[in-house]
Formats: C-alpha cells, structure tokens, sequence
C-alpha cells in the first residue's frame, strides 16, 4: 500500500470534480437512500446513513433534502425503487474499472455504461474479473496544510485506535483501515480534533497502472463519461496518474 497514494490522484481530479458540483446533492440522497434501506432510517444506530449524512451536511445539502432520502428508503414516502448493480471491465491499456451504480432503469443505464466503456476503448467484463485486485478497505483523510499536525503524533494514535498503515503526504495523512475497524478508528480521530478531509469505506488497488500519455487521456475521458451519468455513484480503477 506504501508508496501509492488515493489522495494524489483525487488532487489531481479535484478542479473536474468540481466542475460538477451541480449533480453533488443527487449523488448524497442516493448514498443516503442506499444506506437507510440497507441498514434502516435511524442515525443513532445505522453508522453508514451517519457517515454519508454527515458528508451530504459538509456540502450543505438540505435537511429536507437528506430526511426525503430517508423517508423513500424506508418506505414512509412515495417514490422510486432504486436497484444497486456493479460492472466490471477494463480501461484503455487494461486498467482495472468497477463502476457502482443506483438506478431506477437497470435497462437504461447498463446501455449507458456499455457505452460509455465502448466509446473509449474500453471493454466490460464477467462479474468478478477484477475485483480480485482490490481490497475493501477503510480510507480516512487528515488534512495537514499548514503543517502542524506532527507525523510521530497522528501516526501514533491512529495506530492505537486500530488503523492498518498511514501514507503521509505534503499536505494530508491517508489513514487505512479494516472496514470493521474504520468507525472506531474515525471516531476517535474527531474526538481529538483532526480535521478529517474525507472518510470512507472504499475499493483500494492492490497495485496500479501507469500509461502513456494517449493512453491515460482515454482513461480519463472514460471516466469523465462515467461520472456524468447521475446513476453512477462511485468509479474505482488502478490507475496512477503522471
């Protein structure tokens, strides 16, 4: 794990990110409808619907908003029935792709991934062709721009709350966890105050491809296309990017 770094890579794809801040809301009420359905409607209880109603909050999503996902997932507002799918496949130059889908269409939107993969020299594939080269793992962000969260410190107690490895960067920490481990571990990081960047539990590469610079533009412009597609939630491949 040492060595490749998730949060260079979302850096890098920050200002596009951005770009796209109009679909962001979209995105947290189907995180919020999954999260509810699978593990019910009560915060106090439920530590996933916690996790991405606290995200949908830091980007100042409506509490209307969050309390209407909620409401649809647990049956006590009309609405649609969102079904969740993964694909599978590969990027130009064989990068590993598993893109995680919410939709109402399954129909629709298996024609609009084919699509989008085809379109960019890609290829999908059988369930399970790559997921074998990720590892599900716990991810949590301490920014550290100003420099004065000190490594022997944050190292030492995310360590004894349990995390698995620490990748120090200029500006952040990437703290990574087992996925039983991650809310311990995430909780007592807010008790002591860290800033938490980001925090997740997510699809870490085993290891990561790099390609030519033609290559790696089609890889982005696959991307680009999948993440415009409101039914995508997440996009997870093993590409590093130059």
């Amino acid at each position: 794990m040492a060595g490749h770094s998730k949060w260079k890579n979302i850096q890098k794809r920050k200002n596009a990110q951005d770009a796209k801040k109009g679909k962001v809301f979209m995105r947290h009420a189907k995180d919020i409808y999954t999260a509810a359905k699978q593990g019910g409607g009560d915060i106090a209880t439920n530590a996933s619907l916690r996790l991405v109603v606290d995200k949908a909050k830091s980007d100042n999503m409506p509490s209307e908003n969050i309390e209407r996902a909620i409401k649809k997932a647990t049956g006590t507002l009309d609405g649609a029935s969102f079904e969740e799918i993964t694909y599978e496949g590969y990027g130009p130059g064989g990068v590993a792709v598993i893109v995680h889908i919410l939709t109402d269409n399954k129909n629709r939107t298996a024609a609009d991934i084919r699509h989008a993969f085809k379109k960019n020299n890609g290829n999908l594939g059988e369930s399970g062709c790559v997921a074998f080269m990720f590892d599900r793992r716990g991810y949590i962000v301490i920014g550290n721009e100003d420099g004065e969260i000190g490594e022997d410190d944050i190292t030492l107690q995310a360590i004894e709350a349990g995390a698995e490895d620490i990748i120090v960067e200029e500006d952040a920490y990437e703290i990574f966890t087992t996925p039983e481990d991650f809310e311990d571990v995430r909780q007592h990081l807010i008790g002591l105050e860290y800033p938490i960047s980001d925090s997740e539990i997510t699809l870490i590469p085993q290891t990561y491809s790099t390609l030519p610079e033609a290559d790696e533009e089609k890889m982005l412009n696959l991307i680009d296309s999948l993440e415009d597609n409101e039914d995508v939630q997440d996009i997870h491949h093993n590409l590093e990017l130059s």
